[in-house]
């Protein structure tokens, strides 16, 4: 993917006293009090933000935060909390600059947050005018914030148009380059394994993997749904009927490509959903009517497990059961540390897949870990991201 790199451009020395505008994703969750619970994406952002700042550059980020009403500012929807928490990261005061739109006073070398980019009226609909007035705050924009590259705001996408320069940050360009690595070029075997609770919500992203995968697997109740297209029983497991057709549809097109996807043989059942519910491995044949499936059985879990040894990649987007219980966590279990174990690069991604990672502490065995929830999942699918799109026709330009 042909973008500008914000690194390439502090390489050749056309930063130094340049006005740059970040767009990084400081959408840090926090507790009723306001307080910052986690900040691995404040920390993310460090990098672009300290390349800026030692090349000589006057500095200004912006994020959005929460989900606040456009032009009506709330206490709740301030960046405060990040400015704090960034200026610890940094060692240094960051100051917060609210109706920073019409202009901002940072000189080279200093840094200013701007005011959660969100309450601007016209951001979320990307209003030219505003775009505009954005574009003309800086010489250089830096988008670094791979979480909103499925949006096309004024923040994210216009001021991409309308700046003199655009380029992706350090994070952004990192995604690409996974992606690019995992689905445009992978090394083969490439294995997907897509889970979650709905085919309905990934059934064009299954479409489009089982065009290109050579292993498609499934887990969660997206696996329930492909065992009833299998002529299986699942009990009252959590499933989507009317949409059996589709995951058969899904399972000839892998098939026709001499591609499969692996039905579970085996699964860990319960009479109801609970942390404390007695937990049975059964023949998939021999689900009961009155079972809940919440985990794929050992014995599909190794067989899952091999696949993924011959790997030469892997995109894991979603758990295989409900692995926040022990019970039925060991389907998870085995695909992550059979993921850590492997040799192939490996893509992840999506909230669950990140809590399962941190889970089994294998962050560092994982080739890349986005952070992108449904940016990853729009990637998946084949979509273009409008990031993506506007950063390449502007170095083409």
């Amino acid at each position: 993917m042909n973008v500008l790199r914000f690194s390439d451009l502090v390489q050749q020395g056309r930063i130094e006293g340049r006005r740059v505008f970040i767009r990084a994703d400081l959408n840090v969750p926090q507790d009723d009090a306001g307080n910052i619970t986690e900040d691995t994406r404040i920390r993310a952002s460090i990098p672009c933000i300290e390349m800026a700042l030692a090349a000589g550059a006057a500095v200004m980020v912006t994020s959005h935060l929460g989900r606040p009403s456009e032009g009506e500012f709330k206490p709740e929807d301030s960046l405060a909390p990040v400015a704090q928490r960034l200026g610890e990261l940094l060692g240094r005061e960051v100051p917060l600059r609210r109706d920073w739109t019409e202009g901002v006073d940072v000189a080279p070398g200093e840094l200013v947050l701007l005011e959660n980019c969100r309450l601007n009226k016209g951001e979320k609909k990307n209003d030219e005018a505003l775009a505009r007035r954005m574009a003309a705050l800086c010489d250089v924009f830096v988008h670094d914030a791979f979480g909103t590259a499925h949006r096309a705001e004024a923040s994210t996408y216009g001021i991409a148009q309308f700046a003199p320069v655009a380029c992706a940050g350090p994070l952004l360009a990192a995604e690409i380059d996974a992606i690019t690595k995992a689905l445009q070029n992978p090394k083969r075997p490439l294995v997907a394994i897509v889970a979650g609770s709905k085919v309905s919500s990934k059934l064009s992203i299954l479409k489009s993997l089982a065009a290109n995968v050579d292993q498609l697997i499934v887990g969660g109740g997206i696996a329930n749904t492909f065992m009833l297209a299998a002529g299986l029983p699942i009990g009252k497991s959590l499933a989507e009927p009317d949409l059996a057709d589709e995951a058969k549809t899904i399972i000839d097109m892998m098939q026709g490509r001499g591609a499969a996807v692996p039905i579970p043989g085996d699964a860990v059942v319960a009479k109801e959903f609970s942390a404390t519910a007695p937990a049975r491995t059964v023949a998939a044949a021999d689900v009961q009517a009155d079972d809940l499936i919440l985990d794929i059985g050992p014995r599909t879990a190794a067989e899952l497990a091999a696949i993924i040894a011959k790997a030469g990649t892997v995109v894991w987007n979603g758990p295989m059961g409900v692995f926040e219980y022990d019970a039925f966590a060991g389907g998870t279990r085995a695909l992550a540390e059979a993921i850590a174990r492997s040799d192939a690069f490996s893509i992840a991604g999506g909230g669950d897949t990140l809590a399962a990672i941190a889970k089994y502490g294998i962050e560092a065995d994982i080739g890349y870990i986005s952070t992108g929830g449904g940016a990853f999942l729009e990637v998946l699918e084949g979509k273009t991201l409008p990031a993506f799109d506007i950063l390449q026709r502007r170095a083409a330009a």
